[in-house]
């Protein structure tokens, strides 16, 4: 009688499983570690630098200028995330939006994001000493301090008033394109940096708005928090409005032309309305509605600043 025999699993692909379970565990880490730089956020930040590059330039950006430069600011963008993510660990444990996050969920060891932190701010510096110059590499590391320090560690837990007195540092990146190109710090890049800053705080209380809860939970004086919500959305309205007056001043000061000009008036009123709505015709999701609105409309007068650019020369 024939015995039917098993085969025996192959001596080549037993590493070929090996080598695929680890190549799954390297990409869920990669993934873990991207998520700890803020992607989404980086690359709107990098819009902006890159838009101030190119204003920046009488012509086309030397492209030794635009890649480097903008990995760069973007490494140290990143580390200042990343930083951001060590640092709050505690209260994002607290808030449903940030609780998933690697840290929290010790999928990433608080050291060795530490390390990663540090290795991306140094090649940052190197880079942008090296490459570029020393003003631009001067001002990302000050953007980075300020956001990863002077912001995460004490104006975000001491005021209400820390998006604005903090958002300096997320409004410098045009400024960094700027004198990447220029190695100067022009009336042309102060308003770039002016836009960004306006725009800050009405888009993070709106989004403070929606979460004004976790917020509480997590014993963090957002604006909502301690002044009340109907407070906070006056004060959106406020910054909106004010918002929309900035950003007509690149049309003023021949900075840009009349393409710029009518997209700033139509964005500017784009957004005034959803503050309005907020305010006086709220629905469920209205504040989350007008947090994604401004994203968009930074984004959107950006990239009119940048075709208005191209357009005129």
């Amino acid at each position: 009688m024939n015995e039917r025999k098993i085969p025996k699993e192959s001596s080549i692909s037993s590493p070929l499983v090996v080598t695929s379970a680890l190549s799954k565990i390297d990409i869920a880490l990669i993934k873990q570690y991207l998520e700890l730089c803020k992607p989404k956020v980086v690359l709107l930040l990098l819009i902006t630098a890159v838009v101030g590059m190119h204003l920046a330039s009488p012509s086309w950006v030397s492209i030794d200028i635009l890649l480097v430069g903008t990995l760069g600011i973007g490494l140290a963008a990143c580390a200042a995330a990343v930083v951001n993510h060590i640092v709050d660990e505690k209260i994002d444990i607290l808030m449903l939006r940030t609780q998933g996050r690697p840290i929290p969920q010790g999928k990433i060891d608080p050291y060795k994001a530490i390390l990663f932190a540090v290795v991306m701010a140094t090649t940052s510096m190197l880079l942008l000493i090296v490459f570029i110059n020393f003003l631009t590499a001067v001002l990302t590391l000050a953007g980075l301090v300020g956001y990863a320090f002077i912001y995460t560690m004490y104006l975000k837990h001491a005021t209400p008033q820390n998006i604005v007195i903090g958002g300096l540092s997320g409004a410098i990146p045009p400024l960094l394109g700027w004198t990447a190109v220029t190695n100067s710090i022009d009336r042309e890049a102060i308003v770039l940096v002016m836009i960004v800053f306006t725009w800050t705080p009405a888009h993070f209380w709106a989004l403070a708005i929606d979460r004004v809860e976790e917020y509480r939970k997590a014993k963090v004086p957002m604006l909502p928090v301690t002044h009340g919500i109907e407070f906070t959305k006056s004060y959106v309205i406020f910054y909106t409005l004010l918002l929309f007056v900035v950003s007509l001043i690149p049309y003023f000061i021949k900075m840009s032309g009349l393409f710029y000009f009518v997209c700033a008036i139509s964005l500017g009123a784009w957004f005034v309305f959803y503050s309005i709505k907020l305010k006086f015709f709220t629905q469920e999701k209205t504040a989350i509605q007008t947090f994604f609105v401004s994203i968009y409309y930074l984004f959107y007068l950006f990239a009119a600043l940048l075709i208005d650019h191209y357009i005129n020369m």
